[in-house]
């Protein structure tokens, strides 16, 4: 059976929908970057649903990336702060699923699909404490879900981009987490690696996670979202697709015309 039907047949299964009864929101109060006396972002406030794909958009430059970063608190933030459940979310790094952009991963670490994927239990099993049948279950169904059984004991610098970004989607997928965030996940991938991308941050979302997506492309693949964030530096606008996508908006953020999907 094609990988993108069995994933639509069995998600329920997979992702178990224990935050649908309960939505969860993260908040971002106030949220400011500065690095040396260049402000990267500033007041920042705005909420990210649980069971909702938010995709995150701007210029280049425009602070995406960073603004994820600072929420997670992988980098300082200089003013505000990211709570989740009423908790810091740099605290609860053990619900947080990240994957960066392509390039700042060094591909040539010798590691193979499997070991990659293995790196998404090491929280749940603890540091130099042997996998257990469980997670080693966990990641093998994470890495079919994408399609990649077949390149299990492949060096993961052997794999195209859009191989190498499935193998990281499994990674986070074998955290079994309740907050997904992926920095471009579909720069210099295939449309099918985009189609399966899609596809499951579609059912996680469905499964009540947080799914928080920077995208680059204000093309056709922006009416996957159900809501998004339009940022430079500071926010533009934040909320539903279709209310964000307008072209006052855009072109604020932009800096003049741009071409965009309306739909």
């Amino acid at each position: 059976m094609p990988l993108l039907d069995r994933t639509a047949r069995d998600s329920s299964r997979q992702y178990p929908s224990n935050l649908r009864a309960l939505p969860q929101i993260i908040s971002i109060e106030n949220l400011g970057v500065s690095y040396r006396e260049v402000e990267a972002l500033r007041n920042v406030n705005l909420t990210v649903k649980s069971g909702r794909m938010t995709g995150i958009i701007g210029p280049n430059g425009a602070g995406k990336s960073t603004f994820v970063k600072a929420m997670l608190g992988l980098v300082q933030a200089t003013a505000g702060r990211a709570t989740f459940g009423g908790r810091d979310l740099a605290r609860q790094r053990d619900r947080i699923a990240y994957v960066p952009q392509r390039s700042a991963i060094d591909w040539t670490f010798p590691a193979t699909v499997r070991d990659v994927v293995m790196m998404g239990r090491v929280r749940k099993t603890g540091w130099f404490r042997r996998f257990s049948p469980t997670s080693r279950r966990a990641a093998l169904v994470a890495i079919e879900r994408v399609g990649m059984s077949e390149f299990l004991d492949r060096p993961i610098g052997n794999l195209s981009g859009g191989q190498q970004q499935r193998v990281f989607l499994a990674r986070s997928l074998a955290q079994e987490a309740d907050i997904f965030c992926f920095d471009e996940p579909f720069a210099g991938v295939d449309k099918k690696t985009e189609a399966v991308l899609f596809q499951i941050f579609r059912e996680l979302a469905d499964a009540g996670r947080v799914v928080l997506v920077v995208n680059h492309d204000l093309g056709e693949s922006i009416a996957q979202f159900d809501d998004l964030i339009l940022l430079n530096r500071e926010v533009i606008a934040s909320g539903s697709r279709t209310s964000v996508m307008q072209t006052e908006k855009i072109e604020r953020a932009y800096g003049g015309h741009v071409s965009f999907y309306a739909a």
